[in-house]
This record gives structure tokens, sequence and C-alpha cells, in this order.
């Protein structure tokens, strides 16, 4: 449909690529929607906006965070393997993962500045809290890294974007001001990635971030598709329908992200005998094409 000059979403990403991630926790990619795939997603975005906006379903001044997006369009279901991003998902997660939490955001200018507030988080929820990582200096697990689209002009300060600092995936904890009624400074570190129509950005769902008050007079346009491990729980729920056009459109890799799976043990990436399912379809697709890798533990 898009001319991406033959990639196929299974080109192996690069050693630097792979540990410029693993140091940053995040990754800006350029261009990676040409520009009338861009256009048509965003068609595809003011649509739902329209509809979700007539509906009720926005805050008081116009901001929509949805979520479980994927089914609204045709063009957002192809997201789950674009071949450009999708390399990176399965490059850095491995083949037994899926789509657990996606959202849409369309974010209008700010009416007045916002009173001060701690929007800093890292991803994940009882993620952060549950597994046994009571010592300070050991990382918690990634279980999960998103991609961000970048559908509007964020190429300048001001305009909503997501602030990150860099390496701060590591950290398991940050300091933050006592007083949060008062102006709060951004941490030491900051970046807010400014992008252009059509960029890309990864990120760690450890990697500390926060979203920005849009001050300007562009209003940010942005689809997240996260991944997870197959064994975890999805966060958002999708409604699907399983007898109509858009399920019948997915390819089986695309099925596998959007949750499908045989049977249980299925998730876990193995038969009921203990031994890897090579029916998996990401792992039955990177198997054929000779990119498992035994030195990569999550491309074994």
């Amino acid at each position: 449909m898009f001319d991406y000059g033959g990639r196929t979403g299974y080109e192996p990403i690069s050693e630097t690529d792979r540990k410029e991630f693993h140091e940053q926790g995040f990754m800006l990619l350029r261009n990676v929607l040409t520009e009338d795939h861009r256009a048509a997603l965003e068609a595809a975005v003011d649509r739902v906006y329209a509809e979700e906006l007539a509906a009720g379903r926005t805050t008081k001044d116009g901001t929509l965070h949805l979520l479980g997006f994927l089914e609204r369009d045709e063009l957002f279901g192809e997201l789950l393997t674009h071949p450009i991003a999708f390399p990176y998902m399965w490059g850095l997660a491995g083949w037994n993962i899926y789509t657990h939490h996606n959202h849409l955001d369309v974010t209008p200018p700010a009416a007045e500045p916002e009173k001060p507030y701690w929007g800093w988080h890292q991803d994940g929820y009882r993620q952060n809290s549950d597994p046994e990582t009571m010592d300070p200096n050991v990382p918690r697990p990634m279980f999960s890294l998103k991609v961000a689209y970048v559908l509007s002009d964020l190429s300048e300060t001001g305009r909503g974007a997501t602030k990150v600092i860099p390496g701060s995936h590591l950290w398991n904890s940050l300091d933050r001001p006592d007083d949060l009624t008062v102006h709060n400074p951004d941490p030491e570190g900051t970046v807010e990635i400014t992008a252009n129509p059509g960029d890309a950005f990864i990120f760690d769902r450890r990697q500390w971030h926060s979203r920005s008050t849009n001050l300007s007079t562009v209003t940010r346009k942005m689809l997240f598709v996260g991944y997870t491990y197959r064994w975890i729980r999805p966060l958002d729920e999708l409604h699907i329908d399983k007898d109509g056009e858009w399920w019948a459109n997915r390819t089986p890799v695309q099925r596998q992200l959007c949750g499908e799976g045989t049977h249980t043990a299925n998730y876990w990436g193995i038969n009921w005998d203990g031994y890897i399912d090579n029916e998996i379809p990401l792992r039955k697709e990177l198997k054929e094409r000779d990119l498992l890798d035994r030195n990569i533990p999550w491309l074994r």
C-alpha cells in the first residue's frame, strides 16, 4: 500500500542500535513513515477523534487518550508489523511477544498554562513493585517497550512532546520535590523528544518519562503501540470482531500480536511437552528467514 523500498519488517537491527537502546533506554528514529502513510494515519486519527468527540469521550479541553485503538482502522492494524519499526520490537524483545497496551493521543493546545504537576513515571504499574527488586542497584526487568509514531509537527519544544531522561531505565527510583503544588523543574538530564511528522521513537517501559503541556498552536497527534511477552496479561482490552473484515485482513504474525494463541502453554513459547513451539507465527517467520540467534537469549 505504501512504498518502503522493499522493506519487510524482518531486517535485523544493527548491534550499534541495540547497544544504544540498552544504554539510553530510548531511540529516536527519523523518517519512519512515508508522507503518504503519515497523512493517511492522520486522517484516520482525525476520524476517530471526531467520533470520540461526538460521543463525549474526550476531556473538557478536547484531549483524547484512547486505549486499545488498533481495530478502529485497517491502517492501525498494519502498524503492528511496520516495516521499519517492527524489527526493533522483535530485535529487542524477541519472538514471544504481543501488543498488550496501545493508545491514540490527541492533545490540542492548552487554553492556559497548567498548574504545577509531577508527571514523571515508569510504565508497568505493579511491574515496578511486584518483582523482587529490593536492591536499588539492580534494575527491574524491561518486560515491555513501545513505539510511538509522530503524526504532527513536534520539531520544537513546547508542543506537548514526551520528555525522557536518557539512561534512567536503569534507575528504580527518581527523586521528586516534597511539595508538588509549587513549580516542579524537570529532573537533571531531561530531554524533550522533538520530532518531525513521520518520525517515531521507541522506549523501554522503565524509562522515566513525562508528558508535557502543549503551549503551542499545533495539535499533538500520536500513536503508541506497546509490545510485551505473551505470558503477561493485557493492559488494554481490544474489541476485535473475529468475524469481521479487520480480523480477516490480519496476517498470522499480526494475529499473534493481537493475542491469538493455540493453547495456554503456547503463550509461554512452548508445547505441553516442554519444547519450543516452532509454529508460533513470529518464531516460525524468523526461523524461515534464518534470523534466530542463539547468542541472543530472546531470539533463541
